[in-house]
């Protein structure tokens, strides 16, 4: 069996790895495909302490993203109660349903944090006037739950 080379690849290679990481093919891979095509580097001391470093940064930027998450879901649940203004019907039955736009929007208004509605969960249709729960989330590992209320126009 042929020896197993180490390289520093550049780009993204499907089955393979990741821009940066340090992987061990075929030689000839290496040599022949890989190589001249600039996709991967031969691994030296110097790529090695780059490669290092460039893990470094991804890791501090992926930590600062963290804590700016964290401090969105703080600055939400200090203000406690966000307010949502519907045109309501009889028996506290607003028309039609709020929907996660609306609650991006009240958020946006009220905290200046601009949130993606995609990420937030709202509880099954809220079609009546009252009080909700609803859940932001606003990282991988950081959700925030919000009080909405509800009220008429």
């Amino acid at each position: 069996m042929a020896k197993r080379v180490q390289v520093v690849l550049n780009q993204d290679v499907r089955k393979l790895g990741q821009s940066g990481d340090l992987v061990d093919v075929a030689p000839g891979y290496a040599r022949n495909y890989l190589i001249p095509r600039g996709i991967a580097v031969r691994t030296t001391p110097g790529v090695l302490r780059q490669v290092e470093r460039r893990r470094e940064e991804e890791r501090q930027r992926l930590l600062q993203i963290k804590r700016d998450a964290e401090a969105t879901k703080t600055a939400l649940e200090t203000i406690g109660l966000f307010t949502v203004q519907k045109p309501v019907g009889e028996k506290d039955a607003i028309f039609g349903t709020v929907t996660a736009a609306d609650v991006a929007d009240v958020i946006q208004s009220l905290a200046s944090k601009e949130v993606d509605r995609r990420n937030i969960t709202l509880p099954d249709d809220i079609n009546r006037l009252g009080e909700y729960q609803v859940d932001i989330k606003l990282h991988s590992e950081v959700t925030a739950t919000i009080n909405l209320r509800v009220v008429a126009q």
